[in-house]
């Protein structure tokens, strides 16, 4: 039924719920979790200079400690669950607007379910959904389960 999961990651409290439910689901169905990370280049555009955010959009992470930093912790959180469940993980680092960027990967990579938090580390949230998390539920033709804080879980199809 799944032979490829994502997990969209920030490195939040959510995101980590949201990665032991794509981890359990692997588990079951013997897929492969996909951990992305996408750098937020509009949001890191306020607090870094045009040349580091172009090398960010060009995919130069190596230079940008902190940022790559961020990346290889929330991605390699993922690693790590996966592993202590015997689960195949590959780790992947994109820049761009996080709900694009999202759906770009489901498009590329024959990802059968996304299972993401309902709310990120984003400024502010919205009502029921985080912006992100709303966009990709909404503009994506394959089942999403979105998963809170307290680690509750919704599925839409």
């Amino acid at each position: 039924m799944y032979d490829n999961i994502l997990v969209p990651t920030d490195g939040s409290e959510t995101a980590e719920n949201a990665v032991d439910q794509a981890v359990d689901l692997a588990s079951k169905y013997g897929a492969t979790v996909h951990a992305l990370y996408v750098v937020d280049v509009d949001a890191t555009s306020y607090s870094l200079g045009t040349e580091q955010v172009d090398r960010i959009r060009q995919g130069n992470l190596e230079e940008m400690t902190e940022v790559k930093s961020d990346a290889d912790e929330a991605t390699g959180y993922v690693r790590d669950r996966a592993a202590e469940h015997g689960v195949d993980v590959e780790e992947h680092i994109t820049a761009g607007e996080p709900a694009r960027a999202i759906r770009k990967f489901v498009e590329d990579n024959d990802i059968d379910l996304v299972v993401m938090g309902s709310h990120g580390r984003s400024g502010l949230k919205r009502v029921i959904l985080g912006s992100v998390t709303e966009k990709v539920l909404r503009r994506t033709r394959l089942p999403v389960l979105v998963v809170d804080v307290h680690g509750e879980t919704d599925i839409e199809a």
